[in-house]
């Protein structure tokens, strides 16, 4: 884009992505490595040839995915947020999207904003192999006890000190947070295949490093029948990551819902939740 408008002051623009995290470092810009933020920035600079690093709200690792990754960024150009959507998704590449985008209030900050963030995590535990969607799961060779794993679960459910449940070192001083929801069902991957996948679904005021994905690994152990569904009391209890369960392979979370405070006209409409 050509001869781009300059407003005479900084406004900030709030965009909603979902992304296909395969290919990708993670969220994180890092020199020589291809990331979203770097891909999203690159784009931005196509547009308007501002050099800008978004902001997100959620750090996802190597290999996450997310259909509601909440960013912001402030510009000197005069595209209004609808424009910016339509150049922004026609630079981006197809495992990247922009859903939605608006305007927000100078002082927004993704991080600030998320109050409520909701991850699924994915298990596929069919006899047969998830050909299509191999991207999207963790696969699991043998039946798991979704019940055992629902009982499990609700240990973890309140406010705890997660330290178990974090891969170490961690820079961060605080290890409480807040699981509002935590629930573990079996979820038909298509119409006609049924019970193939164990679906986690976990909302959480904040979440330490990989804390989902230890979280997934440990309700595996239980769901396999290799500890019993008190084990994650004991694990909570015992503040100390090797306590835990595996950390789980990157590919089967997503992040798949923010809630943003406060929500006035310019939040976001909530993401579809399939992937």
């Amino acid at each position: 884009m050509t001869d781009v408008a300059v407003a005479t002051t900084a406004r900030t623009i709030c965009l909603r992505l979902a992304y296909d995290g395969t290919r990708y470092s993670g969220w994180q810009a890092q020199p020589g490595r291809p990331t979203v933020q770097g891909m999203l920035a690159t784009a931005i600079q196509s547009i308007s040839g501002e050099r800008i690093l978004p902001r997100g709200c959620s750090r996802t690792d190597a290999g996450v995915h997310a259909l509601a990754q909440i960013v912001g960024f402030t510009t000197t150009s005069d595209l209004s947020a609808a424009v910016w959507v339509r150049a922004l998704n026609a630079r981006l590449p197809p495992d990247v999207t922009v859903v939605a985008g608006c305007e927000a209030p100078p002082d927004f900050s993704p991080l600030r904003a998320a109050i409520r963030k909701t991850y699924r995590y994915r298990i596929h535990d069919a006899p047969w192999r998830p050909v299509l969607h191999r991207h999207l799961v963790w696969r699991w060779k043998s039946r798991l006890d979704v019940a055992a794993m629902q009982e499990a679960a609700a240990a973890l459910v309140g406010e705890h000190d997660f330290t178990s449940f974090e891969t170490t070192p961690s820079a961060r001083v605080s290890k409480v947070r807040t699981i509002y929801r935590l629930e573990v069902a079996r979820h038909a991957a298509d119409a006609d295949i049924s019970d193939a996948e164990v679906w986690l679904e976990v909302a959480g005021n904040g979440f330490l490093y990989n804390m989902v994905r230890i979280i997934a690994g440990s309700l595996v152990m239980v769901g396999c029948g290799q500890r019993r569904p008190q084990w994650l009391r004991d694990v909570l209890a015992a503040r100390s990551r090797p306590a835990a369960g595996p950390t789980a392979p990157p590919q089967g979370l997503v992040l798949l819902a923010v809630e943003l405070d406060p929500e006035p006209a310019w939040a976001l409409s909530p993401p579809n939740s399939e992937v």
